[in-house]
């Protein structure tokens, strides 16, 4: 945009939302030039603070009136460039709209705006016997609106399902800047499954304005184990032997030996730092049958390698573990000045063969990496540490991930399972679907966003990606 557009289109803005919910100045936009995928950066020429949806349609109106592309923002905690501005333009940012508008405990639902923070949900839910069970890593910090843009997952979806699995209905506005109700509180309604189609489309398809989720009961109890190993092979031996045995766990997460002395150092837990990797399973449910799940657990574990399981010591010790787990990215900053976190996803059983290959793969580029990931699913997590002050780093780190995500795709599975594709992965559509797939995503797209003015450049390549290629030539290549 020139400075001459920037001005016709401020002004309108302002008039929507008041003065100081527009920001235009260079200054105040670098804030929003990047999300948690930081190797990209690109402002926005304008950022606008909505508080309704009435609101949002009224932007989204004046930038399709001034023909300049716009897109939604949460909380910036997207992993994969989902909130980057390839072309510039507005960016709407929904950390406002941040009410709790319903709880509904008979019905099992609660009505929420994108800007709430997930973990303000569960803490709202706190004493009333139910919680919102999707529960990503990020969960202090990301919103419930990126959640659904995602279709984020987090450790316990192993049991209970990601994000698509817990909302029944959208307000949305479209791309015209219509205001349309898909779904809502009744289970399983009729006709196409468009909230199925909206959650995971990472905003392409319509700005998310209101959310429709389900509640879930709490379980009667709960059984923590820490099983520590003296090789990765051994622990990933022990996921696929629990769910062989017919075992559910609420959560089964990984973390080898880089990442346990990170986190040690930072929460004194009592990790043992000669341990190869750890394994944090937690089963839960009736009270009756967890005792017996737990000692099958622990048989598994041991006959398969474990040096030693350890029970969490009532409800603090388990959420000093959890807290740990999710504060496991955080811990990293002690090891590298910048990481990049890789979202992959294999058959559990090709678990020890990617392990092994990321090591390998990390040999070959000189690039440190640390894991901690989702194991029951086989949703893997490498954290490739460099310095983003260094191009060869940077270079070497995208090459890196490409391999690692390409060996996913090999062993049969996916390069996204959480995190999205956004414009870090756009290419990578091509090897995991066929043509036929990918003009049928493209017809949605078109029919729901015919002139690609709402998040252009993501997702599909077919939609684009020639914004990055023009502005980094080669980068897009280098994955």
């Amino acid at each position: 945009m020139t400075a001459l557009d920037i001005h016709s289109i401020v002004d309108p803005l302002r008039s929507v939302v008041g003065a100081d919910a527009v920001l235009s100045a260079r200054s105040d936009l670098l804030v929003y030039e990047c999300d948690g995928f930081t190797i990209e950066k690109n402002s926005p020429d304008v950022v606008v603070f909505p508080t309704t949806s009435e609101q949002v349609a009224e932007i989204v109106k004046i930038c399709n009136q001034a023909e300049v592309p716009f897109l939604p923002r949460g909380a910036g905690t997207s992993l994969a460039g989902g909130c980057l501005p390839v072309g510039g333009g507005v960016m709407i940012v929904l950390t406002r709209m941040k009410e709790i508008e319903e709880i509904n405990l008979r019905d099992r639902y609660a009505v929420v705006q994108p800007g709430v923070v997930n973990i303000w949900l569960t803490q709202a839910l706190k004493g009333s016997g139910y919680h919102y069970a999707p529960d990503p890593s990020s969960q202090g910090a990301c919103t419930l609106g990126g959640n659904v843009a995602t279709n984020s997952g987090g450790p316990h979806t192993l049991k209970y399902g990601v994000t698509v699995n817990h909302v029944l209905g959208v307000e949305a506005v479209m791309a015209d800047g219509q205001i349309v109700q898909i779904g809502g509180p009744a289970e399983d309604p009729p006709g196409l499954d468009l909230v199925g189609a909206l959650v995971g489309s990472e905003g392409t398809l319509a700005i998310v304005t209101k959310v429709w989720v389900r509640l879930t009961r709490n379980p009667q109890g709960f059984r923590t184990m820490l099983g520590i190993f003296e090789s990765v092979e051994d622990a990933t031996n022990s996921i696929s032997a629990i769910i062989g045995a017919g075992i559910i766990p609420a959560a089964l997460e990984m973390m080898d030996q880089g990442i346990l002395a990170a986190l040690e150092d930072a929460f004194h837990f009592g990790f043992p730092l000669d341990a190869k990797a750890i394994l944090l399973i937690e089963v839960d449910g009736l009270e009756a049958g967890l005792d017996e799940q737990r000692d099958q657990i622990i048989q598994l574990c041991e006959a398969e390698g474990a040096r030693e399981v350890r029970m969490a010591d009532g409800d603090k010790e388990r959420q000093k573990l959890w807290k740990c787990r999710k504060q496991a990215f955080g811990a990293i900053g002690r090891l590298s000045p910048s990481y990049c976190t890789q979202d992959g996803v294999v058959p559990r059983t090709k678990l020890p063969h990617i392990l092994r290959r990321i090591t390998e793969i990390s040999s070959k580029y000189g690039i440190r990496v640390v894991n901690v990931f989702h194991a029951g699913d086989g949703n893997i997590h490498p954290i490739l540490l460099f310095d983003e002050r260094d191009p060869q780093q940077i270079k070497d780190v995208l090459q890196a991930s490409g391999e690692i995500l390409d060996e996913c795709l090999a062993c049969g599975g996916s390069v996204t399972g959480e995190h999205g594709i956004g414009i870090e992965k756009v290419e990578f559509m091509k090897k995991m679907f066929t043509e036929g797939d990918l003009a049928v995503m493209t017809n949605l797209r078109q029919a729901l966003n015919p002139h690609n003015r709402l998040s252009p450049d993501k997702m599909l390549p077919t939609a684009g990606a020639c914004g990055i290629e023009q502005k980094h030539p080669g980068r897009r290549a280098a994955l």
